[in-house]
């Protein structure tokens, strides 16, 4: 009960505050009087991944665990829970906190670029399928990405011996930065635009438009889209259009997440073409 107060707590606050910025800084203006497409559904997920979903990761992660268990001993594992081991044991906390942002935005880049592709396209176009993108629309998302995503980063930072306090601060920043990144304002973030994912950034990979199909995967630190070739933002445009070509994700919160499990990937939702020589902001 205290878990879906502070979500009921967290939703009414995060609500007004980005309610107030989308209204006085709108990406894109809504018609008057007219409810955001999906609401009802992200409402659902709102509740339904801190409570089902990340008690799924968490005790996955927590799985991973049991490996050095065996191999270190209960002692080691607290250490290794506090402090860290081997050479990252050593580094200060500030740098460990950066090198696990670092690494593991590097890690997130290549998963995503895997959702991407036809095997976990399904999974992942659950979470493309908003056609309105703001701030809401970022909880929806499949309960196999997550799980896969959030796995695929704790493993190898926990195996080279990040403490798992780095991931404690890690994962509610990331979580907060997701919700901003989709919000429906037209922030770029000026001079910092490349060294931060912004919310402009973002809302191109979210678009329909061919001009942001297949980029901007990167969910913190673009440098990992300028590096591989898949950033774009082009100079003084909005991106208008959201969802997915030729897609068929069902609008229903139970049907998406059996959506995976029985819909065959439309060939135009996979295969995203590059855009080359893109102006940029």
């Amino acid at each position: 009960m205290d878990q879906l107060v502070k979500l009921a707590v967290g939703l009414a606050v995060l609500g007004a505050v980005f309610w107030l910025l989308e209204k006085l800084f709108p990406a894109q203006r809504g018609r008057p009087g007219r409810r955001r497409a999906g609401l009802n559904t992200d409402l659902l997920y709102w509740f339904f991944t801190p409570l089902v979903t990340k008690f799924i990761t968490r005790l996955s992660v927590l799985a991973l665990l049991l490996l050095p268990v065996a191999l270190l001993g209960e002692t080691a594992v607290r250490d290794l829970a506090a402090h860290g081991y081997g050479p990252v044991a050593g580094l200060p906390a500030w740098l460990q906190a950066l090198g696990a942002f670092v690494l593991g935005d590097f890690i997130g880049y290549w998963m995503h670029r895997l959702f991407h592709g036809r095997r976990l396209w399904r999974f992942h176009a659950v979470h493309h399928s908003s056609t309105q993108v703001d701030w809401l629309s970022s909880v929806r998302l499949h309960p196999v990405n997550d799980l896969l995503a959030r796995v695929a980063q704790a493993a190898p930072l926990l195996l080279l011996g990040f403490p798992a306090t780095v991931l404690a601060v890690y994962v509610p920043v990331i979580s907060l930065h997701a919700i901003l990144l989709h919000a429906n304002v037209p922030w770029t973030f000026g001079p910092l635009r490349y060294a931060l994912a912004s919310p402009a950034f973002h809302r191109w990979h979210h678009t329909r438009e061919r001009d942001g199909q297949g980029r901007n995967f990167a969910g913190f630190f673009p440098l990992w889209d300028l590096m591989f070739g898949t950033f774009a933002m082009p100079a003084g445009r909005q991106p208008e259009d959201f969802g997915i070509l030729d897609g068929d994700v069902p609008g229903g919160f139970a049907a998406q997440l059996l959506y995976p499990f029985r819909a065959k990937v439309p060939p135009a939702a996979v295969r995203r073409p590059p855009v080359q020589h893109l102006p940029e902001y």
